[in-house]
């Protein structure tokens, strides 16, 4: 038996609430985590709420993954249709959750017990599920979270969780609700880099180098911006006709304009497989625009596209991936389509021994989306 977390936004645990509390679902993402990790009966998810950073339920695992599409966690194109039947060992209202940044929790947690309560270092932990957690921390939340199932004691919110319990909306001609966001001034900050005071590789410059080297030991042809280039082979040396030196792709000319300016590109013949942008002192803005137009340019093309960029960075990105002018997207809206990954992740994927034997699923079990909790 194993524990797993299980995240939910403060809306589909409220929509857990208003159930029969018998099904968990997940995006369809994380199929092969699910089947690589063997999720089933007998398991337990440590039940999650995000923005509010709260511990909410205990469920245990009673059937082995389905896929159902019936609505239950939004009202219409649910997209959390990866299922597990399971029974509510615990379920508590919002204002009775535990906070994660409670003291007793935050310091026996063994990812926070280091920590200064303003860090983000932890986040990582939250950052996808279902996850495999630490089966001490499990155990040790499973107990508090059946004694709070008892005791019922009040955890107040603040005027910052208020906040965060009234998300923007906005309804699509389709009738589907969107949660939106309007990024303040501050986000819009964008930091100056100068790469020539220590003669160092920028970070970003590593990670476009590992990109490169993940993609072509899954066996894909890399594309990468010739501005980039010369910087990116100092790090990674290519295999003979790994790296193109033209894209092989039949588009119009702002099309191309357009692609051979992302970041790095994983192709198939004549097909982009995943594109990624490299975010890290730089505008991230820029990169999901640029993400933006190849959907807008292209909307029938399938392309998993990824926003790479520090932990640090990541509620920037999804503030900006949600932003009211990506919701009304041709395709639907960017932030069902764009991916979060962090550096941490894609430094821990090249570490792989065994890529070359794997496919690029691979990365799904690393990508969180700006709406990924259940």
């Amino acid at each position: 038996m194993n524990y797993y977390i299980d995240l939910f936004s403060p809306e589909t645990a409220k929509a857990f609430t208003n159930s029969n509390q018998e099904v968990s679902g997940y995006r369809i993402s994380r199929k092969t985590y699910v089947e690589n990790k063997k999720i089933g009966i007998g398991d337990k998810f440590i039940c999650y709420c995000t923005r509010i950073q709260r511990f909410i339920g205990l469920l245990e695992v009673k059937s082995n993954y389905f896929i159902d599409n019936k609505p239950i966690f939004a009202a219409n194109d649910d997209p959390f249709i990866l299922r597990f039947k399971v029974k509510a060992a615990v379920w508590l209202p919002l204002e009775k959750s535990i906070p994660i940044h409670n003291d007793f929790i935050w310091n026996n947690l063994s990812f926070t017990k280091n920590l200064g309560k303003k860090s983000n270092q932890w986040t990582y932990m939250v950052f996808s599920s279902p996850r495999l957690w630490p089966k001490e921390d499990c155990i040790f939340l499973e107990k508090l979270l059946l004694e709070q199932k008892d005791k019922q004691l009040d955890y107040p919110f603040n005027d910052e969780d208020e906040q965060k319990l009234k998300p923007s909306k906005i309804k699509l001609s389709n009738k589907k609700e969107v949660s939106i966001t309007i990024p303040d001034d501050k986000d819009e900050k964008i930091e100056t880099i100068n790469e020539d005071v220590s003669g160092e590789q920028r970070e970003s410059i590593k990670i476009q180098a590992s990109l490169a080297a993940i993609g072509e030991k899954l066996n894909f042809k890399i594309w990468i911006p010739r501005s980039d280039r010369n910087r990116v082979l100092e790090i990674w040396k290519p295999k003979e006709n790994s790296l193109l030196d033209e894209l092989p792709l039949v588009f119009d000319n702002t099309t191309v304009k357009t692609i051979q300016n992302i970041d790095i590109l994983w192709i198939k013949r004549r097909s982009i497989v995943r594109a990624f942008e490299v975010e890290d002192t730089t505008s991230i803005y820029s990169g999901i625009l640029r993400m933006a137009d190849l959907l807008s340019l292209q909307p029938m093309l399938d392309i998993k596209i990824h926003i790479v960029a520090p932990l640090a960075r990541r509620d920037a990105v999804f503030k900006q991936t949600t932003r009211p002018i990506f919701a009304v997207m041709e395709k639907g809206p960017l932030a069902e389509f764009c991916s979060y990954i962090s550096y941490d992740s894609i430094n821990e994927l090249a570490k792989e021994k065994r890529l070359g034997h794997m496919t690029d699923t691979i990365l799904d079990e690393y990508t969180e989306f700006a709406e990924e909790e259940t």
